[in-house]
């Protein structure tokens, strides 16, 4: 296990997934979030049939795995379902992190999670690293993603932590508002900084 782990946040749109993808090219063990999400509710996993009991089977499809689009349409349009399903889901995305964190093997390990302040996963990290971006920015950038509409995007984004909050529990910030390849400097910058951090 890695014994130095730096997290890795930012809102819905930031660009996180672009960044961990350049520290896992330069060889970091990379644990992402939502990969941890989607295990723990697997078909078959108990959480799933919890969600298919409370919230309704419509929410499975036909080969029993959950229709991720309409679960998170619902929630965001409903606190009171929001607040249930985290509680139901973060301790077990909490102990898949821990599990993948024990497997790492690289100099130091990265969580990739765009929760990490309000789940409290900050805790379990060295240092936090925050991608910034406009919100017109994550706005746009997410409903060209994800063919969402704005009314969706921004109750999402309401959902998340500020950016002011993000930005005041940040040790590190890559402000991402321009082309992908500027992300290749900053990133070089930061691995060799936690790596002779890691080395201490």
């Amino acid at each position: 296990m890695s014994d130095f782990v730096v997290g890795l946040t930012g809102g819905i749109g930031s660009g996180k997934t672009a960044v961990s993808e350049r520290f896992q090219a330069l060889g970091i063990d990379v644990v992402d979030a939502d990969l941890g999400s989607r295990a723990v509710l697997d078909r078959g996993q108990p959480a799933l049939e919890a969600i298919a009991t409370h919230l309704g089977p419509d929410l499975l499809n036909e080969n029993g795995c959950l229709n991720r689009a309409e679960l998170r349409r619902r929630v965001f349009a409903n606190a009171e379902e929001r607040q249930w399903l985290e509680q139901l889901t973060r301790p077990l995305i909490g102990a898949w992190l821990q599990e993948q964190l024990r497997q790492a093997s690289s100099p130091y390990a990265m969580v990739v999670n765009p929760l990490l302040i309000e789940t409290g996963h900050h805790r379990i990290c060295q240092r936090v690293l925050v991608i910034d971006a406009l919100e017109s920015t994550q706005l746009e950038r997410t409903m060209r993603r994800d063919g969402n509409d704005e009314a969706q995007v921004r109750s999402i984004m309401a959902a998340q932590t500020s950016r002011q909050q993000r930005l005041a529990a940040a040790d590190d910030v890559i402000v991402n508002d321009g082309t992908l390849g500027a992300l290749d400097d900053p990133v070089r910058a930061l691995h060799e900084k936690y790596l002779a951090l890691a080395a201490k």
